[in-house]
């Protein structure tokens, strides 16, 4: 059985790094533990660590303590890294991967 994601060429990759992952996990469910995101992206607890910190500095999301637990805020405001994207917003990314409420959704003619 072949997967969608070694289909292409027989290496496996996506699109999104794992950074991007964590970034639309948290945009899911933005009380969401770190071994949940870890878990939902496929990396270890650790690593989730590491993005979440990485993002934060980055400035895209800030992280408030509530309780036992944390809550991250995004910020759709913040530019993509690369240069070649440097010009959008991560605010696009996550609009298209939000879920639309099913008043959105246009039904079939």
């Amino acid at each position: 059985m072949t997967s969608a994601a070694t289909a292409g060429g027989g290496r496996d990759w996506t699109f999104l790094t794992n950074h991007g992952h964590v970034l639309l996990a948290i945009a899911r469910d933005p009380t969401a533990r770190l071994r949940d995101l870890a878990a939902e992206v496929g990396v270890t607890e650790r690593a989730a660590q590491a993005i979440v910190a990485d993002l934060e500095a980055g400035g895209y999301l800030h992280r408030t303590r509530v309780g036992r637990r944390n809550e991250y805020t995004l910020n759709p405001a913040g530019h993509f890294r690369h240069p070649a994207e440097a010009d959008r917003q991560v605010g696009d990314l996550l609009a298209l991967f939000a879920e639309a409420p099913a008043d959105d959704v246009a039904s079939p003619p």
